[in-house]
């Protein structure tokens, strides 16, 4: 790694985007995270009978998917290597945005509503 301690090159992984994107994003909304640009959208669909958490990383926003419900996960901004690191479990989909800066929307396009639905 060019000589640099290995901790350090882990830190500035993460760090490096997110330092790049925070000061062309401005704020968090929906629509500010897609001006940033170079959209990379990531398909997730609960193919299952239940309902499915989509854990969103770095935020720690949650999403659930209701069975046949499919979204859109897109990393805006710029990253290093990949948009995605995924985790598959049981019944949750974690997905990191290594840019630090994605959305979740419809089929349509539209913003997807966080947080458990009970309807």
């Amino acid at each position: 790694m060019n000589g640099q301690d290995p901790r350090r090159a882990a830190i500035d992984r993460i760090m490096d985007p997110l330092k790049t994107n925070m000061a062309e994003a401005g704020d968090y909304s929906f629509e500010a995270i897609r001006q940033l640009g170079n959209p990379v959208p990531m398909f997730v669909q609960n193919d299952g009978k239940e309902q499915l958490q989509l854990w969103l990383e770095p935020w720690g926003q949650d999403y659930w998917l209701k069975p046949g419900e499919a979204v859109y996960v897109t990393s805006y901004g710029t990253w290093n290597d990949h948009p995605f690191e995924t985790i598959l479990e049981t019944d949750c989909v974690t997905v990191w945005a290594t840019s630090c800066f994605a959305t979740v929307s419809d089929r349509d396009g539209k913003e997807f509503p966080p947080g458990r639905r009970t309807t």
